[in-house]
C-alpha cells in the first residue's frame, strides 16, 4: 500500500463544495450524534466550517482504531501532514481539507493547530498505558484540548483566553470520555487510567479488558467519574461570559459528557460489555438546554 492510499480515497478526491460539507456532516455529526446537537446551537452561517473542523479531528482520532498495522497508521499520519501542505498551499484533495480551504483562507488558524490535532494521534500509536495522572493529562490535552482550542477559533470569540480555556475544557472533556469509554478502549487494547490509580484501587489492565466487574472496579470507576465530572464542571464554568453565547457548540458538549457520565454511573459503571449512550431526544434536550 502506498501512503497516498492511507486517506480514504474512497470519498473522491474531486467532491464539490456540497459533497466536501456533506461528507464532513456525516462523518463528524451525523443525525442523532451529540456532535449534530450541539452543532445545532450554531448559526447556520457557521456549521460548515464546524462540521468542517471536527470532521478534520475525526479523521486524525480514527486513525488507530481503523488501522492495526502501525506502519500504516503512521504513514496515514504522513499522508494527512502532506494534505496539510497542499491545504495551506490551496491545492487539498481530501474532502475535509477541501471544506476547510475557505476557513483558512478567511481566519487566522495556523498549521501548526492542525498539527497539534495530531500529535493525540501520535500518542494513541505510541502508548496504550499512563503510569500516572500527568501522562494520562498529557495525553487528554493533545486528544481533547488541541481540537477544542481548534474549533473554539471557529465558533467565534471576542475575549482573547477563551481560545485557551476552551482547551482546557477539551481536555476535561477527554478526561470524562476516560470514563464512558472505557470498555470500548479496553478491548481494543487501551487502557488509560493510569497504572498507579489501578494498583491503587486493585484493579488490573486485565481486568477491565476481561470485562471484570468487581466491588474494586466500581471504587476505580467512581473515583474517575467524580475528578472528570469537577474538572469538566469548573472548564465549562470558566469560559468567559461575552463568548458563552459563541462557545454554546462546546459547552453543549460538556453538558452531554456529564449526562453521558451520569448514566453510566446509574448502570453502576456496566460499561465493560457493552457501549451505553444517550437517546437522541434527551441528547436535544441536555444539548438545548446547555444554552
Amino acid at each position: 500500500m502506498q501512503p497516498h492510499e492511507t486517506a480514504d480515497d474512497s470519498s473522491g478526491t474531486h467532491a464539490s463544495p456540497a459533497q466536501a460539507n456533506d461528507y464532513c456532516r456525516q462523518k463528524a455529526g451525523p443525525p442523532g450524534s451529540a456532535l449534530y446537537y450541539a452543532l445545532l446551537q450554531l448559526p447556520p452561517s457557521k456549521r460548515d466550517a464546524a462540521y468542517a473542523a471536527h470532521a478534520f479531528c475525526q479523521e486524525i482520532a480514527d486513525i488507530h482504531t481503523a488501522v492495526q498495522d502501525p506502519g500504516v497508521a503512521h504513514a496515514k499520519l504522513d499522508w494527512w501532514r502532506q494534505e496539510l501542505t497542499r491545504l495551506f498551499a490551496g491545492t487539498p484533495a481530501h474532502p475535509v481539507p477541501r471544506a476547510l480551504a475557505p476557513v483558512v483562507r478567511h481566519s487566522d488558524i495556523t498549521r501548526d493547530m492542525f498539527e497539534a490535532v495530531l500529535h493525540g494521534a501520535e500518542m494513541d500509536l505510541s502508548q496504550m498505558r499512563y503510569l500516572d495522572f500527568a501522562g494520562l493529562s498529557h495525553y487528554c490535552d493533545a486528544a481533547g484540548g488541541a481540537p477544542a482550542e481548534l474549533v473554539s477559533r471557529i465558533y467565534g470569540f471576542d475575549d482573547p483566553q477563551t481560545p485557551s480555556l476552551a482547551r482546557a475544557l477539551g481536555h476535561a472533556i477527554s478526561l470524562g470520555r476516560r470514563v464512558t469509554d472505557a470498555g470500548v478502549d479496553a478491548r481494543a487494547g487501551y487502557v488509560y487510567f493510569p497504572i498507579d490509580e489501578l494498583q491503587r484501587f486493585g484493579v488490573t489492565a486485565a481486568d477491565l479488558q476481561n470485562g471484570k466487574y468487581s466491588p474494586a472496579f466500581v471504587e476505580l470507576m467512581k473515583f474517575q467519574h467524580t475528578r472528570a465530572r469537577q474538572a469538566i464542571t469548573e472548564a465549562a464554568a470558566a469560559i468567559p461570559k461575552q463568548d458563552r453565547r459563541k462557545q454554546r457548540p462546546l459547552l453543549a458538549l460538556a453538558a452531554l459528557q456529564l449526562a453521558l457520565m451520569d448514566e453510566v454511573a446509574a448502570s453502576d459503571y456496566q460499561v465493560l460489555h457493552q457501549r451505553i449512550d444517550l437517546t437522541p431526544l434527551r441528547k436535544f434536550w441536555r444539548a438545548w438546554r446547555a444554552r
